[in-house]
């Protein structure tokens, strides 16, 4: 007997997912408030339902509610956003105006962290054992986007130095955090990526990142002549 696959997404449903994608955003400006438990429960729970290579589940989360700790995680994200600038050089200044995180500010900080004990984990590792961060990064994008369906804002910051954070977390040796997830309610959305908006960067066209067959090798997707780099 022939298995039929699930059918596919409605018209309306498939245009709901694609506009979480392209409207997604990573968020610096937060107004405050408050994220339901609920609704957090729900955020948490898509990110749980992430592929991992050999369903290793690499993730942990840790939710940072005391105004103390949150506080001496931004010193530590503050410390490095110094150092980041001034290894910048000629971009240092520019760097210093942008808002680059929204601890203090956000309704929920949420710490993502690697797992104690992934060198078990061989399946699918045993040659690539970055897959756990890949597999946290899927985790991550899963919570991203069920935000943005949920109308909540969520930023990534990276700006920090994992030993001094996994110290303030009581990590067990061997887990890595590799996230501060700032979550909750936004005045609004950025039309474009913050970073394009300011000018720092901008997104590549498609295409230039496409190849067939090869590297280099432009791929007959798409159409060299018209492609343009489109601000989602």
């Amino acid at each position: 007997m022939t298995t039929v696959a699930s059918p596919a997404f409605t018209e309306e449903e498939a245009r709901a997912v694609y506009r979480a994608i392209h409207e997604r955003r990573d968020m610096r400006h937060f107004a405050g408030g408050q994220v339901a438990p609920e609704v957090l429960r729900r955020l948490l729970d898509a990110a749980h339902h992430a592929p991992s290579v050999g369903f290793m589940q690499p993730w942990r989360f840790i939710r940072v509610r005391g105004e103390a700790l949150r506080q001496q995680l931004h010193h530590v994200v503050e410390q490095e956003r110094v150092l980041t600038a001034r290894a910048l050089g000629e971009r240092e200044d520019e760097f210093m105006r942008l808002k680059v995180q929204g601890l203090l500010d956000a309704a929920e900080l949420l710490v993502v962290t690697l797992a104690d004990g992934r060198e078990k984990h061989v399946f699918g590792r045993r040659t690539l054992p970055q897959m756990d961060l890949a597999s946290a990064s899927c985790a991550i994008q899963n919570l991203w986007l069920a935000a943005r369906a949920e109308g909540l804002g969520m930023g990534w910051v990276s700006l920090f130095d994992p030993a001094e954070v996994a110290v303030l977390l009581g990590l067990p040796e061997g887990a890595e955090p590799i996230a501060l997830l700032c979550l909750g309610p936004v005045h609004q959305f950025y039309e474009e990526p913050m970073l394009q908006r300011e000018r720092w960067a901008k997104r590549a066209p498609l295409a230039s990142l496409m190849f067939d067959e090869c590297w280099g090798q432009a791929s007959d997707l798409f159409d060299q002549s018209s492609s343009t780099s489109e601000p989602t």
